[in-house]
């Protein structure tokens, strides 16, 4: 999938900025930048010029005008990003003088470079393993702390150091069980079964550990869901509006007002929360809200976390309907029964709130929405029902789904093996199954990949990088 092509883009965000990134890459990009770059110095080239260099000049176009005083920085092959030659130009961020810039470069051979080219083009020369170019993404799109650490441990190849670790230890093994193969008529044994079972069992210890750490990973990644459920009118979008400090939902007296779902995200002390405003719970018929409801329902099965939200003025006459509906769907679930409106009752009325939820054993906020009482404590109690470890730079942990899918083929390849050896299989059948696990190891890495896979995982990047 090498190609000899020269690729340029645009590789800072879209829009006008104090300055903009355009980076070439490949075998003619010093020829092509040189040729649209005025040094104003004599006999200059730009294809003369020593490595990490950085230069200022003038951009100018084939009417020898003026497009933008720049610095370009020189990168060499093999010691680059992609390990091809790039030249990073660094122009005004005027969005004019970013596309005429480009032009100028398209004018004179260059490609326009595909969503994640330049970290594609740095797996296929070497420069990294594919879970690695993956990090790439994932650190362009950390939004805290953990994500941050947890994309940059993994572009600096602490995942794949372990990977590594185990697909050695496999292939030494599987040699000498292959091994075994050619002497099969003396009954030869060199692989010791005893010393391979102890192998396989840590090694499927170690997979279970990686895959058990993907729902921290994919948590920190993507967000933590929490739904916001409740009856009509509870107070569920003036939550939602105070959690996001902005008026994202619309706030009415008028019950059924929210009848779609709505999402929005925001950080809380590191953890990335995404909370899911839900249709208000009750009997009705109207079709149009029916079908919001039943949203409710789906999104309180995807939720980590179950605000269950109780307007305190009003307590329903059909709490227990509504228990049965809300944990029915709710099982296994994190639920913080919130108490809203609290600044509209007394301290008393609090026991005979206590006494009509007395079966409910998780944890009770009492809060005021509107006026911002307590909302803090609320906060404290989502960051404790998520149960998320503290990530450190040197922790290993999958967020990936590609990547969790794979390691689940390989733990049932490594426990084929274990039960193999426990049996006490031919030494064909352990191969098999042993180079069954170290492939789906190898899938993860990239040293076993196809065409699509690499299409699929690089076309998901943003445009200049």
């Amino acid at each position: 999938m090498i190609k000899n092509t020269t690729i340029a883009a645009i590789s800072t965000a879209p829009g006008i900025g104090g300055i903009a990134v355009i980076r070439v890459s490949g075998i003619d990009a010093l020829k092509y930048c040189n040729a649209i770059f005025d040094s104003q110095r004599e006999s200059f080239s730009l294809e003369k010029l020593e490595a990490n260099t950085v230069i200022f000049g003038r951009i100018i176009n084939s009417k020898a005008e003026l497009v933008d005083e720049v610095l370009l920085t020189v990168f060499r092959a093999p010691h680059s990003f992609t390990g091809e030659n790039i030249v990073e130009i660094s122009c005004h961020g005027s969005t004019f003088i970013q596309q005429q810039i480009l032009q100028l470069l398209l004018e004179q051979g260059c490609e326009l470079a595909q969503p994640g080219e330049f970290t594609q083009r740095a797996f296929l020369h070497g420069k990294m393993d594919l879970s690695q170019a993956e990090a790439v993404a994932d650190l362009i799109a950390s939004t805290s702390v953990a994500s941050h650490r947890m994309a940059m441990n993994q572009m600096r190849g602490g995942f794949s150091n372990e990977l590594l670790k185990l697909r050695t230890k496999l292939l030494n093994f599987v040699s000498l069980v292959e091994l075994e193969l050619d002497f099969n008529e003396e009954d030869v044994e060199f692989a010791n079964r005893t010393q391979l079972k102890t192998l396989a069992t840590n090694i499927e210890k170690l997979i279970s550990k990686l895959s058990e750490s993907f729902r921290i990973g994919n948590a920190l990644k993507k967000g933590i869901p929490v739904a916001l459920v409740g009856e009509t009118n509870v107070g569920k979008s003036t939550l939602l509006n105070v959690l996001l400090n902005e008026e994202k939902a619309i706030v009415s007296e008028i019950h059924g007002t929210t009848r779609d779902v709505i999402e929005d995200s925001i950080n809380i002390n590191g953890i990335t929360f995404r909370f899911i405003d839900t249709a208000g719970i009750r009997d009705t018929k109207d079709k149009i809200e029916n079908m919001g409801i039943e949203r409710t329902y789906q999104k309180i099965e995807q939720a980590s976390i179950v605000l269950w939200i109780v307007d305190c003025t009003e307590l329903s006459e059909h709490i227990e309907w509504l228990t049965e509906r809300i944990a029915k769907r709710a099982t296994g679930k994190k639920i913080i029964l919130v108490f809203n409106k609290i600044d509209k009752i007394a301290e008393e009325e609090r026991e005979v709130l206590g006494l009509l939820f007395e079966q409910f054993e998780g944890e009770r906020i009492y809060i005021s929405a509107r006026e911002r009482i307590n909302t803090e404590g609320l906060q404290n109690a989502l960051i404790k029902a998520a149960e998320l470890p503290e990530i450190t730079e040197s922790d290993v942990v999958v967020n990936n789904v590609r990547h969790f899918e794979a390691l689940q083929h390989a733990h049932s390849a490594i426990c084929r093996v274990i039960d193999g050896i426990e049996s006490g299989i031919s030494g064909d059948f352990l191969s098999q199954d042993i180079r069954d696990c170290m492939h789906h190891l190898g899938e993860i890495t990239g040293q076993i990949s196809n065409d699509e896979i690499l299409g699929n995982i690089f076309s998901k990047f943003c445009i200049g990088k």
